[in-house]
């Protein structure tokens, strides 16, 4: 999945052409840095790349979502809608502009169900956040139908599906903003880093002056620059930005290979009578970094989970089920609204309800799923191989659960 398996003379060629200049901030210095601009470079990159008008370089993804969420002026009162399956980051963002994460039920697309996001609809709803989680989309077409219905943001978390499309349009790029990560584990890498995609000029340089202490970046004299607004340090480094210029460079070669091993290990995965598949809105549109799959009850799953466990073939398939970092379940934290600084009593309560709310619909989705993630490392022989032990240990499962009952 990740692109940092693939590490190359292309990358240490952009990562020593800052060290060079010495200059590795991206703003200023202009004269020193000699003519290097690697942030400036990756910004247009990746608007060419995914076909958006605008580009704002952050330090992570969730800089880029809380970024995205003030331009559109989301904050206190507001509710943001976004699934019980995701990463951390998408409720801490929501959280870091005063919002109310209203998390609901996710569906078989392993992301948002489009009835769940109607009945959570309230008169304080500003935004609805999807999470195109593991690769895949959610349902584009109903969650752009639900925003203009009752006059909502669509903010894309698209930290996950880099390279990924809905019906022609790259992920990230249909909502009115949309956002990917450039962490370690994402498939094109800047070490750490994000960025905000989309087609406003105003919502741009709203992303642009706020990343940066609300500096507007008008002038020649950066020690000169007007401050609309206040603004944070979200600003990414000119050695990140190298990484991540290499990195797009090579997208293509990476989703090519990613596509390759996941459809042999899928066919193998496809033959077991009780193995089912995500589903994925829109097939061709699969950026394929996991393979998701289902089995028939929670039983068998956890039973499976265990074989692999004891055959020593567990790793790189994930149980979100019982995950820490991606499913409500386990989100004490947020359930009970712990943080070292005070919330507002308001909205700790507003966030405390939100969290311990049923979600036996999510449970029922993430119980029976198991993903398993696509290396690029993979020759045909190991991806055989480990689809083999993987076959064999669900169908001994299945066979003792079908000789039991």
């Amino acid at each position: 999945m990740p692109g940092f398996e693939l590490w190359s003379d292309k990358e240490r060629k952009e990562v020593n052409d800052v060290l060079e200049t010495g200059i590795l901030m991206r703003y200023g210095f202009d004269g020193p840095r000699k003519g290097i601009w690697k942030s400036k470079e990756l910004e247009e990159a990746i608007c060419k790349r995914f076909g958006c008008n605008y580009a704002q370089l952050t330090s992570s993804g969730t800089a880029a979502l809380s970024t995205a969420m003030s331009a559109l002026g989301i904050g206190y009162g507001d509710e943001v809608i976004t699934p019980s399956f995701t990463f951390v980051a998408s409720f801490e963002a929501i959280l870091s502009v005063g919002a109310v994460p209203v998390l609901v039920d996710i569906d078989e697309t392993l992301t948002l169900a489009p009835d769940a996001v109607r009945n959570a609809i309230t008169p304080k709803t500003k935004a609805i956040m999807p999470v195109h989680m593991c690769g895949g989309m959610a349902d584009m077409d109903a969650l752009q139908a639900i925003c203009k219905e009752h006059n909502l943001f669509l903010l894309e978390d698209a930290c996950q599906s880099i390279g990924g499309t809905y019906k022609g349009k790259h992920l990230g790029t249909i909502g009115d903003a949309g956002t990917f990560s450039f962490d370690f584990v994402k498939t094109i890498t800047c070490a750490e880093g994000g960025v905000v995609m989309m087609n406003s000029k105003e919502l741009y340089e709203k992303c642009d002056g706020y990343t940066d202490h609300g500096h507007d970046h008008k002038g020649a004299d950066r020690g000169a620059d007007l401050h609309p607004f206040i603004g944070y340090n979200y600003r990414i480094s000119e050695l990140h930005a190298a990484v991540g210029l290499a990195q797009i460079q090579r997208l293509d070669e990476f989703l090519a290979i990613q596509k390759k091993n996941h459809g042999i290990l899928k066919n193998m995965l496809a033959k077991l009578p009780g193995v089912s598949f995500r589903h994925i809105p829109d097939p061709a549109g699969d950026s394929c970094s996991f393979v998701s799959w289902f089995l028939p009850t929670k039983e068998a799953t956890v039973a499976v989970v265990n074989e692999m466990k004891a055959q020593g073939i567990l790793a790189g398939n994930f149980y979100w089920f019982d995950n820490n970092w991606h499913y409500i379940r386990k989100w004490d934290h947020l359930k009970n609204a712990t943080t070292l600084n005070s919330l507002h009593p308001e909205l700790k309560a507003r966030v405390m309800e939100q969290a311990n709310k049923d979600f036996s619909a999510s449970d029922e989705v993430m119980g029976r799923c198991i993903s398993t993630a696509i290396s690029l490392l993979w020759t045909e022989e190991q991806i055989k191989e480990k689809g083999e032990k993987m076959v064999a240990a669900i169908q001994k499962v299945l066979n003792e659960q079908t000789i039991t009952n």
